[in-house]
């Protein structure tokens, strides 16, 4: 800016004298030089030569926001003469004035850079809901200092988002992940012998943390547990493990023989909440694990006396018995298909149809057996599995009894009578669903008893029961009803649980253990449970809305959010920082607002870097200044 004047007859004095205006120099869009004038001044006589040049040279600096003149200008004129030209320019708006606050966030777009982005949508997600569920408070009531108890939010948080090994976790939080910016944990602290540590905490209180989540999620959606499922899984171990209790060989649900397992034992609620758990050695009995759960279910559940939900491998007589001796009801499929049993007079077929879009067929029996109500029910979908089961245990049958028959006229083959006897009893012993329905007929010579003829054939009407018998299976029950759909409606809240160990196994990844004892295997295990509660919480409220995505999708959609530090030099050469999260797309907005979780996980953090000034006698400092 700078002065401009024109010659004028001075009004009071008659004579001429300088007419001032205050200019401005620009650029136009043709790039030529133009002026402006910014404030009309008028005559300031009583100003020398060298006061306007003054005058001019501070205004300009305090427009460009420049060192203060008022430290070092002691001319009155000057200072009176510019506070009075600075308000009126401020006054009349003809300039674009910043303050400092916006001078200090003007960044050269060239300068801008983005760095140290990391994933937080899955974990603002899993982190809220760890908040929802109270477990920060119980930690502490429990003995837990605030930094373990932020570490076990990290942990849990970790599992659920990113399921693997601690070491893989340790690196994961460090590289990819922003969970620590959620709960507040140290994240240079973590390792993966601190992560061991506080798994092994958690396991210390897992009845206290089991009983709190129970009565906790109850209450959050008003749940009643009128319905308990109870069944068991196990998953296999990697390595030897010759020193471990818990890691026996047993039947492996999947097909490992060659690996020791480990039972899981659950007890859920129809909406998939885990009311108690317990870790079983691999080798144990199905029938023999209920007794110590039966126990725990009147300490886990709020409501009182509930109805039972078991599958066939665990529901004998003895568990049966126990059950209603401790004033439950049960729901189980029958251990053996009925024989002599009737349909109950009065009581109409029901035909209802599945989700899967197929009919099935109830109705109600009874048999002298005992008291307790039986509905048959007839799947086609497990009529043609059977049916499938038949004709490949057929061909496998004859082809043991054309084995026979083909030794019978080999040079060395078995020919004594008794001893080929023995091989069809063998035969049938290796495939006794089909065998009670073959005629076997061995001719043999009485002299040397030594067989010299086999053939067989299907007995008609044994096939055509066995095949009428196809899909068909007993569910049993000492409730009382009279709708044959409200035992079915029932029995089919079983799949929760069978959700539940899907979820641990796949999605939390529960299978193969690789830990070497037993500690922590229950440990690991009891981790994965309590991140399953994470999952299940969110995935309950979701399916509430209608989104019934599996957690593996919920996790991929969060991940669409990431926290990114963005940098860039001011106008007074000034790094400013800021590190804000990425605005949330459209279908995480959906999963946010269900779950009542602001979009922003945490708001804007920024740091302002000044400038480096050298001196000959020191090292450069950096003087940080932490904005809002």
């Amino acid at each position: 800016m700078y002065f401009k004047f024109s010659l004028r007859k001075h009004p009071d004095s008659g004579r001429l004298s300088g007419y001032y205006r205050l200019v401005e120099s620009y650029r136009n869009a043709d790039n030529r030089v133009c002026h402006r004038t910014i404030l009309n001044i008028g005559f300031m006589e009583d100003a020398a030569p060298e006061q306007l040049n003054k005058i001019q040279k501070h205004l300009t600096e305090k427009y460009e926001h420049k060192a203060s003149f008022f430290d070092l200008e002691e001319d009155p004129i000057v200072r009176r003469y510019v506070e009075d030209f600075w308000s009126r320019i401020v006054s009349s708006k003809k300039l674009d004035i910043k303050s400092e606050q916006q001078l200090s966030r003007m960044v050269d777009m060239d300068t801008i850079q983005h760095s140290n982005a990391r994933e937080i949508g899955a974990e603002n997600i899993a982190f809220q809901t760890w908040e929802k569920l109270q477990l920060t408070p119980l930690l502490l009531s429990a003995g837990f200092s605030a930094e373990d108890a932020s570490l076990a939010a990290t942990q849990v948080v970790s599992r659920a988002v990113y399921p693997a090994s601690e070491l893989k976790t340790v690196r994961w939080i460090k590289e990819n992940s922003a969970v620590c910016e959620l709960t507040g944990y140290d994240m240079d602290k973590i390792t993966k012998d601190k992560l061991y540590k506080s798994a092994l905490e958690l396991y210390k209180v897992k009845d206290s943390l089991e009983k709190h989540l129970s009565k906790r999620t109850n209450e959050l959606f008003d749940l009643q547990d009128k319905i308990i499922l109870y069944d068991l899984t196990n998953t296999y171990f990697e390595g030897e493990k010759p020193n471990s209790k818990l890691a026996q060989y047993g039947r492996s649900k999947e097909k490992r023989k060659d690996a020791k397992l480990v039972v899981l034992a659950l007890v859920v609620n129809v909406e998939g909440f885990i009311k108690y758990s317990s870790i079983l050695e691999g080798n144990i009995a199905d029938c023999n694990t209920l007794a110590a759960m039966i126990e725990k279910l009147s300490v886990h559940t709020c409501t009182g006396p509930a109805v039972v939900v078991l599958d066939a491998g665990i529901a004998t007589e003895e568990n049966l018995h126990l059950i209603q001796s401790k004033g439950y009801s049960y729901l189980c499929v029958s251990r053996t298909k009925l024989k002599d049993y009737s349909y109950v007079p009065d009581r109409l077929t029901t035909l209802l149809e599945t989700k899967s879009k197929q009919n099935i067929r109830l109705r109600a029996v009874s048999t002298e057996k005992n008291t307790d109500y039986y509905l048959e029910v007839k799947s086609p979908s497990k009529e043609k599995k059977e049916e499938g089961m038949k004709l490949q245990f057929e061909q496998r049958f004859e082809q043991e009894l054309q084995k026979i028959q083909h030794a019978l006229n080999s040079k060395g083959g078995v020919k004594k009578t008794d001893k080929v006897h023995q091989r069809i009893g063998r035969a049938k012993e290796k495939y006794p669903s089909v065998q009670y329905y073959y005629e076997i007929t061995v001719e043999s010579d009485p002299k040397t008893e030594q067989a010299t003829a086999m053939s067989w054939k299907k007995n008609p009407e044994r096939e055509q029961a066995k095949a009428d018998n196809l899909g068909i299976y007993f569910l049993r029950t000492n409730l009382n009803v009279q709708e044959e759909y409200i035992i079915w409606n029932i029995y089919n809240t079983i799949r929760e649980i069978e959700n539940a160990f899907r979820t641990l196994k796949t999605d939390l990844d529960l299978r193969p253990i690789y830990h070497k004892n037993d500690d922590a295997t229950m440990a690991h295990l009891h981790l994965g449970i309590l991140a399953y509660w994470i999952v299940n919480t969110v995935r309950y409220q979701l399916k509430q809305k209608g989104i019934k995505s599996c957690w593996g999708e919920i996790v991929r959609i969060g991940n669409t959010q990431k926290a990114i530090t963005t940098s860039g030099k001011n106008t007074y050469d000034k790094v400013i920082t800021t590190r804000k999260c990425t605005v949330p797309n459209k279908n995480l907005k959906e999963i946010y607002d269900i779950l009542q979780t602001k979009y922003q996980p945490f708001t804007k953090r920024k740091s302002v870097v000044h400038k480096l000034e050298l001196k000959k006698t020191e090292i450069p400092r950096l003087q940080l200044l932490t904005g809002g």
